[in-house]
């Protein structure tokens, strides 16, 4: 079976890491633009980082048969400092043109506050302007519930956004309702500690079923384990579930989503319409 990783923070993990992806199928990996571990110093260091994630990165993923993909912009965890955003919001375009870039993204949160706001607007305003994909970082813990609907209010609100082509990450059993009512794409986001575990993924799954969802393993500078996304492989397989549903959850889905974008490479096995037959929700979601 094939797997994609849809969100991956490869510039924080080790070259066996792509290898032990390698061996347990992961066919393509996404990195999203995101925190360094500091706060950066200027634009210069955000247009370096933006270079390595799409000029090296691709190179050392291509040594284990891995296509490796990004997605640029600002996060939203440095997004309150307005000038800087704005100086590095001003060279994105520039990336955007780049073969494995995929789109904008991981835009949102971090704080909620009125400067994260108006970045995430200017890069959906530049995302829409350019047809790009959005992928979207919804806030941890306390302010993710008000993070989440504040981005779902502006983005309904706004009109002329497609929810086809928009990705809520990090989504959790108090937001997936949001999100998927809107009609958006939803991303669970597997951690060892902070985030969802392979079996609340799986719970969720159930919950809502499987078209327009998504699970990545994230892996980053903090505790975090690639493996995670075949924990919850396993999971499904342990409760029973068919084979075709699990690829759809850990392939073919992710080929939905992203290739809207020309630039991704692998197909889906199934047509969308064909994959999601017969995989309705289990139980209806409180």
């Amino acid at each position: 079976m094939k797997v994609i990783e849809p969100h991956i923070h490869m510039i924080a993990r080790t070259t066996q890491d792509y290898e032990r992806m390698a061996r347990m199928h992961t066919v393509a990996c996404c990195e999203p633009a995101f925190w360094a571990g500091y706060d950066r110093t200027s634009a210069q260091a955000f247009y370096d980082y933006f270079t390595h994630i799409t000029k090296f990165e691709p190179t050392r993923a291509a040594q284990y048969l891995i296509q490796h993909y990004a997605w640029i912009c600002i996060n939203p965890k440095e997004a309150d400092n307005l000038a800087l955003a704005r100086e590095v919001i001003a060279f994105i375009p520039e990336f955007l043109d780049k073969p494995t870039v995929l789109g904008i993204g991981e835009i949102g949160l971090n704080r909620n506050t009125r400067n994260e706001m108006a970045v995430f607007q200017e890069q959906v305003e530049l995302a829409l302007a350019r047809d790009q994909l959005i992928w979207i970082h919804t806030p941890h813990l306390k302010d993710k519930l008000n993070g989440t609907r504040m981005m779902l209010d502006y983005l309904k609100g706004r009109g002329g956004v497609d929810p086809e082509r928009v990705c809520f990450d990090h989504a959790e059993e108090h937001t997936l309702g949001m999100i998927r009512n809107a009609g958006f794409w939803a991303a669970m986001t597997i951690y060892p500690i902070t985030k969802n575990s392979p079996g609340r993924v799986v719970d969720a799954l159930e919950v809502w079923g499987i078209d327009h969802m998504l699970v990545d393993a994230s892996g980053d500078w903090g505790p975090s384990d690639p493996g995670t996304l075949h924990d919850a492989i396993f999971e499904m397989r342990r409760r029973g579930h068919p084979e075709p549903r699990i690829e759809t959850v850990f392939y073919n889905n992710p080929c939905y989503f992203l290739g809207q974008c020309p630039k991704f490479k692998p197909a889906p096995l199934l047509p969308r319409e064909k994959a999601w037959a017969g995989a309705a929700r289990t139980r209806n979601p409180a």
